[in-house]
């Protein structure tokens, strides 16, 4: 699994021009499902990312976690992440897993996420969505199951 994290004051989904999901401050993750992701990947990425101390203590050093400060998670299947660019100009996304699969394990990394009780927005498994956000700092992370 592949992930975009971004630390954001505020972030929102929209879909069909109908906001469907909005958090205030805390993370926003596009998620990227691989062929071959286990759940035992979608849980090692939802403990890695609420324990990851990206927020800002009193002295102003990143050394709070999404848990400590009480933030919020908006969580966006993206199978572009496993776009492959390398060929050519039209990406290849065979590295992605199938739709059927990506879907199973979004909802199973969905799950784990509101399992630490956080406040969780998610957007819509394989639709068009319009995903706006406010990253704070700016902090931007990419995390990856297969490179730990």
């Amino acid at each position: 699994m592949r992930a975009v994290v971004q630390r954001v004051l505020r972030a929102t989904v929209s879909v069909g021009g109908e906001t469907i999901s909005e958090i205030g401050p805390g993370i926003c993750v596009l998620l990227g499902v691989g062929d071959g992701d286990t759940e035992e990947d979608s849980l090692w990425l939802a403990n890695k990312l609420f324990n990851l101390r990206i927020f800002e203590d009193g002295e102003g050093r990143m050394n709070r976690s999404l848990l400590d400060v009480g933030g919020a998670a908006l969580l966006v299947s993206q199978f572009t992440l496993y776009g492959d660019c390398r060929k050519g100009r039209r990406p290849s996304f065979v590295g992605a897993a199938a739709p059927e699969e990506g879907k199973r394990l979004y909802d199973h990394f969905v799950r784990r996420v509101r399992s630490f009780g956080v406040e969780t927005g998610c957007g819509v498994f394989g639709a068009h969505m319009e995903v706006g956000l406010l990253n704070d700092g700016p902090v931007t992370l990419i995390l990856d199951t297969r490179r730990g």
